[in-house]
């Protein structure tokens, strides 16, 4: 069963599963769709197009699947899809699709701390930490277990690699490879997330192979020179296959 404020507006088309709680001053609008489990604290607004999984939790002022920040958007009908197990902290806004993907995709496991964007057809992974006031543009792909700090601002169309960390205030418009540290001014590499890498469960056997994979990435002229070297003196695990099909399908070219 679930429970709904007085002071909460659900629209009649909207669908909702069990034991979703709503707060008072609540927004839900037509064409949404809401699994179980779900806490929406007072204030919350989930406009059209909102399609949400189980067991995630909204603060004041979260504003899902909204309508796109770009003049190309026209009204097509387009989607927000949000996975399980979410936290969306205060004043959180998320775009829905544009024309160009249709759909603007967060995974499971993530949290996206007070004032952060997401803007339209952006697909964020599983088990991700966005700090406050981060803001990601149009298109941004970002691969699981990523930590982005606090006042990051990303470009749009970039990638940003799983298990990296991200300094606060950084700034960028090229792709972030995996596992690594990225910031200063401008953002550039700053060495292994070995911190990260520890926690995730890396043993040290493969923190090296990465470290040297990297060593030999950035002390060439070029990638390509780089990712040859790699494939010559490196076994190809599944962390070294990462980064090469990483910085191999680079649109945007990889800080350094």
């Amino acid at each position: 069963m679930n429970q709904i404020s007085p002071m909460a507006f659900v629209h009649p088309e909207a669908k909702m599963g069990d034991n979703n709680i709503i707060g008072p001053f609540c927004y839900i609008d037509r064409n949404t769709v809401m699994g179980d489990n779900n806490y929406l604290q007072n204030g919350v607004t989930i406009n059209y197009g909102a399609r949400i999984g189980n067991g995630n939790e909204f603060y004041t002022g979260a504003s899902i699947s909204a309508k796109p920040q770009d003049l190309k958007f026209k009204g097509e009908d387009t989607i927000c899809q949000i996975g399980d197990n979410n936290s969306f902290r205060e004043n959180v806004n998320i775009s829905r699709g544009t024309a160009s993907k249709g759909v603007t995709i967060i995974g499971n496991n993530c949290l996206l701390m007070e004032d952060s964007h997401v803007a339209h057809d952006c697909v964020l992974g599983n088990n991700l930490i966005i700090g406050n006031s981060t803001k990601f543009a149009g298109e941004v792909i970002v691969d699981d277990n990523a930590i982005i700090s606090a006042a990051v601002l990303c470009h749009q169309f970039c990638r940003i690699g799983g298990y990296v960390m991200i300094q606060g205030g950084s700034r960028f418009s090229m792709d972030i490879p995996p596992y690594i540290i990225a910031g200063k001014e401008p953002t550039r590499y700053c060495g292994l997330n070995l911190v990260g890498l520890r926690r995730r469960g890396f043993n040290r056997e493969t923190i090296d192979l990465i470290h040297s994979a990297y060593r030999i990435l950035y002390s060439k002229s070029t990638m390509a020179e780089g990712i040859e070297e790699i494939r010559s003196q490196l076994p190809l695990t599944d962390e070294v296959k990462y980064i090469i099909s990483f910085v191999e399908g680079s649109q945007r070219g990889i800080i350094r």
